[in-house]
């Protein structure tokens, strides 16, 4: 009887080795699949943050250039109007383009205060005042209010000063974008 039991005890271990063996590989293969599918996951969420990432970049980028390209219409459109002044050659013409120019760049402006970081916005309102101061000096001499102070060579050195701001805001745009490195001066 000992080698009838010890055959059923071999059978048993056999058929509850094979068993085990099948129940182990299912969960190794179950670990694999599902390391796999987290990896799936794990790519999906880094390719949805580099997309978000993109996108934003991009958001900024097209209002960083509408901005720039505002400012710079402004500008010029009052050095057009400073130079009409000098020549006493104003037309009503100009004076649309120059009011044109100041009611988009106002807008661009204020669109681009709700995406600007910090740094970038305190370098465009700070260029926005330097704007505006200059384009209420040349209104107050094109109108004839201009106090004694104030005149066509008071306007030209305004406008002379608002480069500078201008530079330092776009300077901070393409630091923020990446073109420039941060310590580089503009």
């Amino acid at each position: 009887m000992n080698s009838s039991v010890s055959q059923i005890v071999i059978a048993v271990l056999g058929i509850a080795g094979t068993l085990a063996a099948a129940v182990i590989t299912q969960r190794g293969a179950d670990r694999a699949r599902a390391r796999e599918l987290e990896h799936a996951r794990q790519l999906q969420r880094d390719e949805r943050e580099y997309a978000t990432r993109q996108a934003d970049l991009e958001a900024r980028r097209a209002c960083y250039a509408a901005l720039s390209a505002g400012t710079r219409d402004l500008a010029n459109a009052m050095t057009h109007v400073l130079h009409a002044l000098e020549r006493d050659e104003v037309t009503d013409e100009l004076r649309s383009e120059l009011d044109r120019t100041r009611r988009d760049h106002r807008l661009r402006h204020a669109e681009a205060q709700m995406v600007l970081p910090d740094p970038v916005s305190q370098a465009a309102s700070t260029a926005n005042r330097h704007l505006g101061a200059a384009y209420g000096l040349l209104k107050r001499c094109d109108e004839g209010r201009a106090e004694r102070e104030e005149h066509l060579e008071a306007a030209r050195e305004s406008l002379n000063e608002l480069w500078g701001p201008l530079w330092n805001m776009r300077h901070l745009m393409r630091v923020d974008l990446g073109v420039t490195p941060p310590g580089e001066e503009p």
